[in-house]
């Protein structure tokens, strides 16, 4: 086991990923170091954070928000950087080791690829550079010999998976999901849905956009392209199963008909922690298996009728190009227009078909033109909502 710190740059730092990564980092003993953070608008724990860890650099990407803050209470030696264009620099950093991407949202991407560029390991927690960017964020990690490395639960269980295996021995990808509050509810139930209902979700604590993904299962579509690309996989490799426990995270199963399965407590910490020291495995600080009590894990398959969204997911996985990037935009839209109450729970998945069948699709976009769909994506919704 190597002893060598690594510097850690955290973009994201205070959204539910990256306040997990600070906690996995401060028991690493040392091993683990921050160096760089970067936050949108929460500057107050932003800045708290710096006092807590001390980092080289921090960076508010939204310079109104800088503006309104008051910074006399940075420590000194910790320089401030605003503005998006900012997170380039931490993620370029010469200092920097791993770059935690775990901003929410297609806002990530800019991130991810200037840290791959860069030739940078990225641990992954933004899926949706590879939902709206797969195969070029991909061929550049080639191009640049930089790692990513999965920290979404799933992808980092399927990742654990794969180590058991030749890659052409994989039959297929399972990956699990808690099937959301609503698992049980009717169509009419559906359309009846509260943003306090749907950001309750049973097994996992996470920022409102991931947890009303969650309830429409519109998170496990991502997911499915996101493992598209990310494990070099064809839309009918992947497959869902509902896994209420969330105790199994994802599992491989291989020709031969062996199944590999990942089991941990609901806690992020661990796929965090994984990623960032990988290959080798460290005592850390997430929840462990309590193996002298009773448990008991069930199975069964989605329902792709009342959760469509799972069919978009495969789709999309299938046809690539710019599918990804109007999928995901237009649900990044939709979602908030949930959240203000301009559209309805039952609508968000429906509206996200529509847009992405009526666009004019590019099997082979470049990186511009898939930021474009996803921007045009985003205003159709807004005529969806009539705003």
């Amino acid at each position: 086991m190597t002893n060598r710190v690594t510097n850690v740059a955290v973009l994201g730092s205070t959204g539910s990923i990256g306040r997990s990564t600070l906690e996995v980092i401060a028991a690493s003993g040392g091993t683990l170091r921050v160096v760089a953070l970067s936050a949108h608008g929460n500057t107050d724990l932003l800045l708290r954070q710096a006092q807590t860890v001390r980092p080289r650099r921090i960076v508010v990407t939204d310079p109104v928000a800088a503006a309104r803050q008051d910074w006399s209470a940075l420590p000194a030696g910790v320089e401030l950087l605003t503005g998006p264009d900012a997170v380039d620099s931490l993620a370029t950093d010469g200092e920097v080791h791993i770059v935690v991407s775990a901003i929410v949202g297609s806002a990530g991407l800019n991130g991810t690829w200037a840290a791959l560029e860069a030739g940078k390991t990225v641990a992954l927690a933004n899926k949706e550079s590879l939902v709206v960017g797969g195969p070029l964020v991909m061929q550049l990690a080639r191009q640049k010999n930089a790692k990513i490395l999965p920290v979404d639960s799933e992808h980092s269980a399927v990742f654990q998976a794969l180590q058991a295996g030749q890659r052409e021995e994989v039959r297929r990808v399972i990956l699990t999901a808690s099937g959301g509050p609503f698992r049980c509810y009717t169509a009419k139930q559906l359309a009846q849905v509260t943003v306090a209902e749907a950001l309750a979700h049973p097994t996992w604590a996470m920022g409102p956009k991931i947890t009303v993904d969650s309830a429409t299962l519109m998170n496990k579509a991502l997911e499915i392209i996101e493992a598209r690309w990310l494990f070099d996989l064809t839309a009918e490799q992947i497959g869902v199963v509902i896994h209420p426990q969330s105790i199994v995270h994802s599992m491989v199963e291989y020709r031969d008909g062996s199944v590999i399965a990942q089991l941990s407590p609901p806690d992020m910490k661990l796929p965090i922690q994984y990623a960032l020291t990988w290959p080798e495995r460290r005592e850390g600080v997430a929840a462990k298996l309590d193996w002298s009590q009773a448990m008991g894990l069930s199975f069964e398959p989605p329902d792709f009728e009342r959760f469509g969204a799972l069919k978009l997911g495969l789709e999309v996985a299938a046809s690539g190009g710019t599918a990804g990037a109007v999928l995901n935009g237009a649900n990044e839209a939709a979602v908030a227009a949930f959240l203000d109450g301009r559209l309805a729970f039952s609508e968000i998945v429906p509206a996200c078909r529509s847009i992405l069948q009526n666009h004019n699709f590019d099997p082979n976009p470049s990186l511009a033109q898939v930021l474009e769909a996803d921007r045009w994506a985003r205003q159709e919704v807004l005529r969806w909502v009539g705003t």
